[in-house]
């Protein structure tokens, strides 16, 4: 991996990845993806990280895979290029799954193919007002490769996600919004402010309760109801002896702003 392709910092609870090959359009490599998974390792387990975003450089967000490395890939054999998307690209899908602190994508321009599947692995999406979607696959004669028809479906519904896959139109910020692809649009001038803002304010809920929410939330889709309430009332047997909800109950005593420590 060049230096500086993938940037990564840590401020105010919050860890942000940054794509950053503006040049071309952001589109992530097998090394920027390995780096990537072992920084999220880190995250998964540092007490300074409480949300983690996920955005691109300047004005785009991710064109996806380097089309560029796409000639040596299409000789590889059946077999090696099944091993090299299970090593490689699909590796971020999996540790993404594996982790229960909140995942936020501040999509700030165009994200198309994998850069589009990249934005819908995340927990939310926010979006600039210019920002763009498109699954282009069948235009490419290729399927989604990281996990892009699992998600969408699930994001939008089954229907909606064929009708992208399918015509691999474009998808503006408004249509998105719409779609239920995104969950907030911002004014371009305004976006990194407004995600900023967006996840210091998960970063600084109660970490069990925001981790556990999730857990519940994705547990929920492949369990029935009474095996739901079952995991809930075992979780908040947890949270109601946690430090951080007798700190809640005190601090709106004391009218003041709690100090949560994920215990």
């Amino acid at each position: 991996m060049e230096n500086n392709e993938l940037l990564f910092e840590v401020e105010a609870g919050v860890a942000t990845f940054t794509l950053n090959r503006p040049e071309k359009r952001n589109a992530f490599t097998d090394e920027m993806v390995r780096q990537w998974v072992i920084w999220l390792e880190d995250c998964k387990t540092r007490d300074d990280v409480q949300a983690i975003v996920f955005t691109g450089a300047e004005t785009t967000f991710s064109a996806g895979g380097d089309t560029s490395r796409f000639k040596d890939k299409a000789e590889q054999t059946p077999l090696e290029a099944k091993a090299a998307m299970t090593a490689n690209t699909q590796s971020l899908a999996r540790k993404v799954a594996e982790i229960d602190k909140p995942l936020i994508a501040a999509v700030n321009g165009t994200a198309v193919g994998g850069g589009m599947d990249l934005a819908l692995m995340c927990d939310v999406r926010l979006a600039t007002a210019s920002a763009r979607f498109a699954e282009t696959y069948a235009k490419m004669g290729l399927i989604p490769g990281v996990g892009g028809a699992w998600y969408l479906p699930r994001i939008i519904g089954k229907a909606a996600a064929l009708d992208l896959f399918w015509t691999a139109r474009w998808v503006d910020a408004e249509e998105a919004l719409s779609l239920g692809l995104v969950n907030h649009v911002y004014p371009d001038d305004e976006f990194r402010d407004q995600v900023r803002a967006y996840a210091e304010q998960i970063a600084a809920a109660a970490p069990l309760s925001v981790r556990f929410i999730k857990r519940l939330v994705n547990q929920a889709e492949d369990t029935d109801l009474h095996t739901h309430l079952d995991a809930l009332s075992s979780h908040i047997a947890l949270v109601r002896t946690s430090h951080d909800h007798k700190e809640a109950v005190a601090a709106l005593k004391e009218k003041r702003k709690p100090v949560f420590k994920g215990k």
